[in-house]
């Protein structure tokens, strides 16, 4: 299924309803309430009735309570049409570089608002849910690049933010952000992602030595003498290609899409590449299926976006009010 076959046969709120209660209920529908499956009958309003129900309207038979396929998910609460979200949904599947809100606003005639707040709750079903999945194994990539503005990435008061890829070679990949790149932070997220009976390959930074002893092995690619890439006795090859090339898709969407994205906001941005990567070997269709089966239980409403950019605004106007202000005063004609 391609852009086209969906503005087609999904292009009517009913149309669109029925393929998402489709997806999200292939057993029947489920009643989010007392969780019931095929318990539930679906409403229709009377032709000559003046207060029309809402489409998709479903009471479950046991706890009497109303629901829509939309309750618990991305979806709800939104006065979006179901069918603009699907196209959404099947716009960043297909984006290999990502696509920024202003295009979803011009492409879907949404305010720019509505548009950003739909991105960011599609990321939102994108990410990695509770429990976080399968360990890698195998022959596993590490490493890190930065995301940001210009400065010193040493320093702390850098822009620039840190971000963790952790690869099977011909696999899965699980991406973490950091404060700041020590060997207590990349040890936390090796151990969270990565199984013990893993090979593990990075490059010759100081913040690996001594750290990955307890798994099966660990290579390192000296870059500083310019290898990228060694075969070993065993005839296994050793590199960090794999994560190198995410970080090329990743920073082409920074730079050509959205031009900046903020600290508080990079993990979903992150999740979104992950998506992605981790459904590379399938159709845009399917990947689009996929990220719609994974709406349901992650609700994301406004406030929580905007609290921290909210907080950290009001923190910055205070310590500009206290800083002591500098009286203008005309020169002295002579």
């Amino acid at each position: 299924m391609n852009l086209t076959d969906l503005a087609k046969n999904f292009s009517t709120e009913e149309a669109a309803i029925k393929f998402l209660e489709s997806k999200l209920w292939p057993d029947g529908p489920v009643c989010p309430k007392c969780g019931l499956v095929k318990e539930a009958y679906e409403m229709h309003s009377k032709e000559d009735s003046k207060n029309k129900m809402r489409l998709g309207l479903w009471k479950c038979s046991n706890c009497r309570k109303t629901f829509r396929v939309t309750v618990n998910t991305i979806f709800e609460d939104s006065h979006i049409p179901l069918h603009k979200w699907m196209m959404a949904i099947h716009l960043m599947c297909a984006s290999k570089k990502g696509i920024s809100a202003h295009q979803l606003h011009r492409m879907l005639g949404l305010g720019y608002r509505a548009a950003w707040f739909m991105a960011h709750r599609i990321r939102y079903a994108m990410g990695p849910g509770l429990p976080l999945g399968k360990l890698l194994t195998g022959t596993v990539e590490v490493d890190e690049t930065f995301i940001g503005g210009k400065g010193d990435i040493r320093t702390k008061a850098s822009r620039k933010t840190p971000v963790v890829a952790l690869i099977e070679r011909d696999g899965e990949m699980r991406t973490r952000v950091v404060s700041n790149v020590t060997q207590k932070n990349l040890k936390v997220a090796i151990k969270e992602c990565v199984d013990q009976g893993a090979i593990i390959n990075t490059d010759d930074s100081a913040v690996y030595r001594g750290q990955l002893k307890t798994y099966a092995r660990h290579d390192v690619v000296n870059h500083s003498a310019e290898e990228y890439a060694r075969v070993n006795l065993d005839g296994t090859v050793s590199h960090v290609n794999s994560a190198e090339s995410f970080f090329s898709l990743l920073k082409r969407g920074v730079v050509g899409a959205w031009h900046h994205v903020s600290r508080e906001h990079l993990p979903k941005y992150a999740n979104e590449f992950e998506f992605r990567w981790n459904h590379r070997k399938t159709t845009d269709g399917e990947r689009m299926r996929m990220a719609i089966r994974a709406v349901g239980g992650r609700r994301l409403t406004y406030r929580p976006l905007t609290s921290l950019r909210a907080k950290k605004a009001v923190a910055q106007r205070k310590a500009e009010n206290e800083q002591p202000r500098r009286i203008f005063r005309e020169p002295t004609r002579l």
